[in-house]
């Protein structure tokens, strides 16, 4: 198996890398993938200015560029430009990126300064590369990884997965089938798409309400009382772990997080044929969830009070998978 390669290192014995990664489920499995790199105190992030990546990256070196939507290529452009200057400014052992379309304003870049680098693909691409995972391939823009097996090929290496190493058990106090439920719904920050099936699929249920807790995201809803845009990773954390069930999107980052809190989500894709995103990539990353137990996966249209009870069984425990 092969992970990424730390060759000569500075003279502290630290190398100095450039992060780069859109934020959400890129920003959060780079983060977690660069705790095993030794970075150099001295590293950056390249990165969009969100509640997430400023609680995240808090102490690090940061540049915030502008949002860089899927497929937008006068963003990436855009991006070209400002990364220009940053590697004006200073030199990079190497550079990393889990996507999205702002590693290909940053690349090319590193590529002309002579500058290793490497990208690896998202967990939630579990049948192929995404487009700027092609890209990157073809233009040889950078060593390129995955993170399943089955599609790994001598251009694709394999890298470890960000979720191999959770499970499921039962809590050994589980909350009482009659009681109400505490629930935080939270569907991350991509734009500028709205998730409003799962925001009615969660009102019908019949168990929302005081003790409901809203995060939105772009699906603005002035009706649903106390819904707020965006979070802190650090308000995130408090209201997932005062929470009997979370409900999420299946989105890479908002997962990762939960498991490693120890919650067994309730996860329900987003669909490009209702708008939701610009593809269905989510239903990959909810199929591999539900293939590993650790989490209660379904359709809009499946979620029912039953769905949220029998979430709220479980807890997510961690070192069990290899």
């Amino acid at each position: 198996m092969t992970t990424i390669s730390q060759p000569s290192q500075s003279s502290d014995g630290r190398r100095k890398f450039l992060f780069v990664a859109s934020t959400g489920g890129h920003l959060a499995q780079l983060v977690r993938l660069s705790a095993n790199l030794d970075a150099s105190v001295d590293s950056q992030w390249i990165t969009f200015k969100t509640e997430q990546s400023v609680s995240l990256l808090e102490g690090r070196r940061v540049v915030y560029v502008p949002y860089v939507r899927s497929r937008d290529y006068l963003g990436v452009i855009r991006t070209l430009r400002l990364a220009r200057d940053v590697f004006r400014r200073e030199h990079f052992d190497e550079v990393v990126s889990t996507g999205a379309a702002l590693a290909l304003g940053v690349f090319p870049n590193a590529r002309l300064a002579r500058i290793p680098t490497t990208y690896v693909e998202s967990v939630s691409r579990v049948k192929g590369p995404s487009m700027t995972g092609r890209i990157v391939a073809r233009l040889r823009l950078a060593r390129t990884f995955t993170q399943h097996p089955s599609w790994s090929n001598s251009s694709w290496k394999v890298h470890p997965s960000v979720l191999s190493q959770f499970d499921r058990e039962e809590k050994p106090s589980p909350v009482d089938s009659d009681a109400p439920l505490k629930i935080f719904v939270t569907l991350g920050t991509i734009r500028p798409y709205r998730f409003d099936s799962l925001v009615d699929a969660m009102l019908a249920t019949g168990l929302t309400g005081d003790n409901t807790t809203w995060q939105l995201g772009e699906t603005d809803r002035p009706t649903v009382p106390g819904a707020e845009t965006q979070i802190t990773a650090q308000e995130f954390e408090r209201y997932s772990r005062e929470a009997d069930v979370v409900v999420t999107h299946a989105g890479v980052g908002t997962i990762l997080g939960l498991l490693e809190m120890g919650i067994y989500p309730v996860i329900v894709p987003r669909r490009k044929s209702r708008g939701e995103h610009v593809d269905d990539h989510q239903e990959q990353i909810a199929n591999l969830v539900k293939t590993l137990h650790v989490g209660e996966v379904c359709e809009v249209d499946e979620l029912t009070s039953e769905t949220l009870r029998r979430a709220a069984r479980y807890r997510v425990v961690s070192g069990v998978r290899s």
